[in-house]
């Protein structure tokens, strides 16, 4: 608690800093805020200076509002779309992520006299259903028996040891999953909570590594499903390679079933165990282990797996905001470069020259992992508008727009717009931190014309700023 309270007072004065050193020479844009989002700001306890607007018909040579535009701000999760406009243009709209299965040794009659080796990608979608289904293809293709190990090949990315609690002491929760060349099934677990008789509530894990014991001391009460996680806790120890992850607290029995993504394990632990469990089922047999290792020179291919494309995962990563789908594909902007081993330094020296390439400087503009999970990303609203507006023209507008959610539709903003009567008149994306509420995309007014907006806050009561976000919206439908 004393921790967090810290962290929350230091956030205060970075804003209050931030707000002080942009106040002068404000005025005159806080004057240009149509009167609702005024109002709504000063409802909320948020200066003008702590915001940057910008909004442009998509058909028009300058901005119709510009506040604060090229003021340096966090943009939470908005900073996706920067990295999938990129992708889109650096790697195309069909690039897919291969997975290569490799063998050292004779295969014979269905048997392998050696290793088998699985070398990732960084595919940011390699999940449980799509491993299933490899490791069947590759059965039929005669693979019965394999007397040597699995070895899995992770080197193409080099992120060193990084704390997937560093950037908010919650390590086990899904958003920080940290990435890995090969990800398979975002290395979390689907927990699935379901109220039995009494007031017992029992927690499935899916999958359930062979390591780690799930144990539900919850208890079902009765109460409202607003905040249904509310009431839960969770505590995970280990002792040598066995894990176990126990619940307690309470659960609201009128939730029915619920669920919930935690990554309670580490990205080795979680891999052999899911590899070696999936060969099992798909009658395999393992005469070695599952480790980590590298291809060897001379191993001959045996089997790809080839992602979805593209244009299909980026609607993961901007409808439902997913951070390490996203940081995946910065890394790989790294790789597309010839980069190996990739760092994030290397994403970042990628998305740099293809913004000076396409005229898009941002001198302002500070990167860390391409997803928005950072205190230190930095965009301004002109910025965001620019690239917006370059988007629109590029010949991959109808994948990137598509890519984001709907307001008041779906995605992550399902819930918006609804009671103003302006849901589905706009493709959206959010970004939330603490302290960090911003959105940016388009938005269709009543007279048929598109813009491009951009809305950045950052100040210590940004989370009360949605209905300014709101009254932007709307001032632009009506326009």
């Amino acid at each position: 608690m004393l921790q967090r309270a810290l962290r929350y007072l230091l956030l205060s004065l970075s804003f209050l800093c931030l707000a002080a050193a942009s106040s002068r020479g404000a005025a005159a844009d806080i004057a240009t805020l149509p009167p609702g989002v005024q109002q709504a700001l000063r409802n909320a306890g948020v200066p003008a200076s702590a915001v940057g607007v910008w909004v442009q018909d998509v058909g028009s040579a300058k901005p119709a509002l510009a506040v604060n535009p090229r003021q340096p701000l966090n943009p939470a999760s908005v900073m996706k779309l920067l990295t999938t406009s990129a992708a889109l243009d650096l790697l195309g709209p069909a690039h897919t992520w291969k997975t290569d299965a490799l063998i050292n040794g004779g295969l014979s009659d269905g048997v392998l006299a050696g290793d088998l080796h699985l070398r990732g990608s960084g595919d940011p979608k390699l999940t449980i259903e799509a491993l299933w289904l490899w490791m069947r293809e590759m059965r039929a293709r005669g693979l019965r028996e394999i007397r040597g190990d699995i070895v899995l090949d992770r080197s193409l990315f080099d992120l060193g040891t990084p704390d997937p609690g560093g950037f908010d002491a919650q390590p086990l929760r899904a958003y920080n999953v940290i990435p890995d060349a090969l990800l398979l099934n975002f290395k979390a677990l689907q927990l699935t909570f379901v109220p039995g008789p009494g007031q017992r509530v029992a927690v499935l894990a899916e999958p359930l590594p062979a390591q780690l014991e799930v144990l539900s001391l919850l208890k079902a009460v009765d109460g409202g499903c607003d905040n249904w996680r509310g009431g839960l806790r969770y505590d995970l120890t280990t002792q040598g390679e066995r894990a176990r992850l126990v619940f307690t607290g309470t659960y609201p029995a009128s939730c029915g079933e619920r669920s919930w993504s935690l990554a309670p394990l580490d990205h080795r632990q979680y891999a052999e165990s899911l590899v070696r469990e999936l060969w099992r089922e798909t009658g395999g047999t393992l005469g070695g282990t599952v480790r980590d290792g590298t291809v060897p020179p001379g191993a001959q291919l045996f089997s790809s797996h080839e992602s979805p494309p593209l244009a299909d995962q980026i609607r993961d990563i901007n409808k439902w905001s997913n951070n390490v789908m996203a940081r995946q594909l910065f890394l790989s902007l790294g790789a597309a470069s010839g980069r190996a081993p990739v760092r994030e330094a290397d994403g970042e020296a990628a998305i740099r020259t293809w913004l000076k390439s396409r005229d898009l400087s941002m001198p302002e503009l500070v990167l860390e992992n391409g997803s928005g999970l950072s205190r230190r990303e930095r965009i301004s609203a002109e910025g965001l508008g620019r690239l917006l507006l370059f988007a629109w023209a590029s010949p991959t507008m109808p994948e990137f727009v598509s890519s984001m959610p709907v307001y008041g539709v779906d995605g992550t903003l399902k819930k918006r717009g609804n009671g103003n009567g302006n849901g589905g008149r706009a493709h959206l994306k959010g970004g939330t931190l603490d302290g960090v509420r911003c959105v940016a995309g388009y938005v269709l007014d009543r007279n048929g014309r598109r813009h491009a907006v951009a809305w950045l806050v950052n100040h210590a009561n940004a989370g009360a700023t949605q209905a300014a976000q709101d009254a932007l919206i709307d001032w632009i439908v009506n326009r």
